[in-house]
């Protein structure tokens, strides 16, 4: 008789071009919000605020851009991830229509990639999956790429390679929601002054807050987006991995890392992309995180109450930036190559829209 359960896909289950229609949609409520901000502590108005939120052209308080990406990505994970290590990194990911409480959300997920690496126990997919609402209103999509177990620790005769990603969403797939007017955003609700006209070029924000993260809430975190990977929760198993320990879910720490920069970046309203990411190095309950920003380009979108930012968040575990300087990466000596420093926990590069400076 046949098994009602399933492992999940192992890395020989993957063909280039499968295409998965993710399981269980999700409508999103208020409740939903609320967690998400009780579980990170972010503080940005324009996703707690229906005030807010209404005076800019929203019916009310969307939710947040990153929950609805938690959201759409736990989706995928059943089909993709269950019986993956790792997430190692994203690709094009761009913020489409807002989301708010009441509607519902679903996603399909195609295998764009796959590949052996040096390891014979595991292999590297890539994949493509997009988030809908309940209209079939593109709300997100993204690549991403992880490390996946094999079912037979063993070299396989399969010669497909990783995908030709870009390195960065063009300035023209930026997607600002067209109900949205920034000429009457009133700056005293985020209680900093600084505008898009105010960030330059190279310059960099040492946010001066740190978070440390314990068990319950990132696995709370990561049970509200209905993200099962074994690695986050099972500690029977994961006690024999290389940490000993539950790695905490790497959006997780993009969460964080991205509410602790509130501070120097208040006035950030909407995540419109991430360019590209990577989880550098893994992180466990009990670690302190931290973050700075590196603002990398300011692009004008050709309108009169916004612009956008594109900065680099790094996150770094345990070592406080504004108490010494951290490099990014460093030399191996073993293997004569540059890694991240062993700290450095997330690289994001991404795109936020910003406020232009009303005019007097």
């Amino acid at each position: 008789m046949p098994t009602k359960t399933t492992e999940g896909n192992f890395f020989e289950d993957f063909v280039v071009g499968q295409v998965f229609h993710n399981a269980v949609p999700r409508t999103v409520t208020d409740g939903d919000i609320s967690l998400y901000i009780a579980l990170t502590g972010d503080r940005r108005p324009l996703h707690c605020s229906t005030e807010l939120a209404r005076a800019l052209g929203y019916e009310r308080n969307p939710a947040h851009d990153l929950l609805v990406f938690h959201m759409v990505f736990g989706r995928a994970v059943p089909d993709v991830s269950l019986n993956s290590p790792a997430n190692l990194g994203y690709a094009d990911v761009r913020f489409l229509t807002p989301v708010f409480a009441g509607d519902t959300l679903q996603a399909t997920t195609e295998v764009v990639g796959k590949r052996e690496t040096s390891r014979d126990d595991v292999g590297i997919v890539w994949v493509k999956t997009q988030g809908f609402n309940q209209r079939d209103e593109a709300v997100l999509q993204f690549y991403r790429w992880a490390m996946v177990n094999k079912r037979d620790a063993s070299p396989s005769a399969e010669t497909a390679e990783a995908p030709d990603l870009p390195d960065r969403v063009a300035n023209e797939d930026l997607h600002v929601p067209p109900q949205l007017d920034l000429s009457k955003f009133d700056a005293r609700a985020t209680g900093r002054d600084a505008f898009w006209e105010d960030y330059e070029e190279g310059e960099r924000v040492n946010h001066p807050q740190g978070m440390t993260i314990e068990d319950a809430e990132h696995q709370m975190a990561t049970r509200l987006y209905q993200n099962n990977a074994r690695v986050h929760f099972n500690h029977h198993t994961q006690k024999d991995s290389r940490l000993g320990k539950r790695i905490i879910y790497g959006g997780h720490i993009i969460s964080i890392a991205h509410a602790i920069s509130y501070d120097g970046l208040e006035n950030a309203l909407r995540v419109l992309a991430f360019n590209a990411g990577a989880h550098a190095n893994p992180t466990v309950a009990g670690d302190t995180l931290y973050a700075w920003s590196d603002v990398l380009e300011r692009i004008d979108l050709g309108r009169d109450d916004a612009g956008a930012l594109r900065l680099r968040l790094v996150g770094v575990n345990n070592l406080d930036p504004n108490a010494e300087e951290i490099p990014l990466r460093v030399m191996d000596e073993k293997r004569g190559r540059e890694q991240y420093h062993p700290n450095v926990v997330l690289d994001l590069d991404y795109t936020v829209l910003m406020p232009k400076r009303p005019a007097s």
